[in-house]
């Protein structure tokens, strides 16, 4: 019998171990006392291979099913079929976090011009892909509804195709309606946790706007096709209870509760978005258990932490999505890629954000001449967290991934010691969280999880134990 190697994390609960197919179960001090002195018994054998944390070498079917558990574990980018485009970087409005260091209005040079939507258009004819998912940023996309409509006939040929229409909503003329109309369209835009809050941040026309805005769409398709995410002053973050009211009277129940980015324009008007504290993770918890105690107050709905759901199912279901920040290996410029006002190509919204702030340049190419540099090269080869010393021996290492981008925004350089950096401090909280939640008796916590996880019924218990 073959004990694979497991990390261990030490909760208040017990000690996890995570082998590195991602298994895991909570042991007593007793089994750890016998594990470290070599004493593991039979029981104890037979109770690791029935939660897949032994194999018989001798048992062809057991290997591969190991060797298959800890491919699933690692992405694999396939061909380019994402696309995030910025048609104008000029905007309506200027909010005191914007990440992107909009243009103004008026701004002339800061659209495309017809050989970047020609290069855009012949890039999307070249995809040998039969789906396709774009997403239209900005600036405020919606200023150039022309551009939007004909990268969206463009894509009539695949057969399945998304659109993803981020805007601020504070206009929707009926050129702009008419795109919202279409069934492969969504619409992705921020509300600031409160109304109050939502308007502290915005300097533009009145944001009533918005509200009726947001109102009127919700009402006319329901709010399946409308996300909206908060953004939050880490350092005075709206109440509980005000947020979720507000999105659930919009009929909005996925809250994607975010601090303010530390990009764009908040490197110099928010300078505290560098780093959370505790202060801010405390809250982040109070904001998680208080969702799941009013899922169980009116189990009618389900309410959720859009990025606790993310975590939670990188544990539980892996590979049920391509969250880039948490994909490894993260591959940049393979099958996503931003293209810029000027027709740069970026490998992230983040990267983009950077080049605009006059950070450092992380473009990797142009719609012209393509993408497929040395200079992506290079940033690939940071690309993973298989190999990172501190991320080898953590026990949350299969679910997590690497973010070169938001070290190189932070801190000026990727080498940083792991520990050390916000990505993982953040990713270590919500893990540790996560089991703790996985490992309560609490119903309502059950209850919650269960609906995160898409789960048919509610399971008595998430996680295996060995006492």
């Amino acid at each position: 019998m073959i004990v694979h190697p497991a990390r261990v994390r030490a909760l208040s609960s017990g000690s996890l171990f995570v082998s590195d197919t991602g298994r895991f179960l909570l042991a007593s001090d007793a089994f750890v006392e016998r594990a470290v002195v070599g004493g593991i018994t039979e029981a104890d054998g037979a109770a690791l291979s029935a939660m897949g944390h032994a194999v018989d070498p001798d048992d062809e079917f057991c290997m591969h099913s190991h060797a298959y558990a800890l491919a699933e574990r690692l992405d694999h980018a396939n061909h380019l079929d994402y696309l995030i485009v910025v048609p104008t970087l000029r905007c309506n409005l200027n909010c005191s976090y914007c990440q992107v260091s909009r243009a103004g209005l008026n701004q002339q040079g800061f659209d495309w011009n017809d050989e970047t939507l020609a290069s855009v258009c012949k890039i999307i004819d070249d995809l040998g892909t039969d789906s396709i998912k774009i997403e239209f940023q900005g600036g405020e996309p919606t200023l150039r509804p022309d551009l939007i409509r004909a990268v969206m006939e463009r894509c009539e040929r695949f057969s399945h195709k998304q659109f993803v229409i981020c805007t601020n909503l504070q206009q929707i003329p009926d050129e702009v309606l008419s795109i919202f109309d279409r069934k492969d369209v969504y619409i992705s835009t921020s509300l600031d946790g409160t109304i109050s809050s939502h308007e502290a941040h915005r300097t533009g026309p009145a944001t009533s706007a918005f509200v009726d805005n947001l109102q009127f769409l919700v009402s006319r398709y329901g709010p399946g096709k409308i996300s909206a995410l908060p953004t939050l002053d880490p350092r005075n973050p709206p109440k509980i209870d005000e947020i979720i009211d507000t999105f659930t009277e919009f009929g909005l129940s996925s809250i994607f509760r975010r601090p303010i980015n530390f990009q764009g324009f908040a490197r110099k008007r928010h300078k505290a978005s560098q780093e959370q504290d505790q202060a801010w993770r405390g809250y982040y918890e109070r904001f998680v258990r208080r969702v799941i105690e009013r899922n169980w107050l009116d189990q009618s709905q389900c309410l959720e932490e859009t990025y606790f759901s993310i975590c939670l199912r990188r544990i539980f279901q892996p590979g049920s999505d391509r969250h880039v920040d948490l994909r490894n290996p993260n591959p940049i410029g393979v099958d996503y890629v931003v293209i810029d006002y000027d027709g740069t190509v970026f490998p992230t919204d983040e990267a983009r954000m950077l080049a605009r702030s006059g950070i450092i340049d992380l473009s990797i190419g142009d719609v012209a001449t393509g993408w497929d540099t040395e200079k992506r090269q290079i940033l690939n080869e940071a690309s993973t967290n298989q190999f990172d010393p501190s991320c080898s021996v953590c026990a949350y290492q299969p679910y997590c991934g690497r973010d070169l981008v938001d070290d190189l925004a932070r801190y000026g350089r990727v080498d940083r010691e792991r520990t050390d950096t916000e990505f993982c401090r953040r990713h270590m909280h919500i893990y540790d969280f996560i089991f703790e939640l996985a490992y309560s008796d609490d119903p309502a916590v059950h209850l919650s999880l269960a609906k995160w996880l898409r789960l048919p019924a509610v399971p008595n218990e998430l996680g295996p134990r060995l006492s």
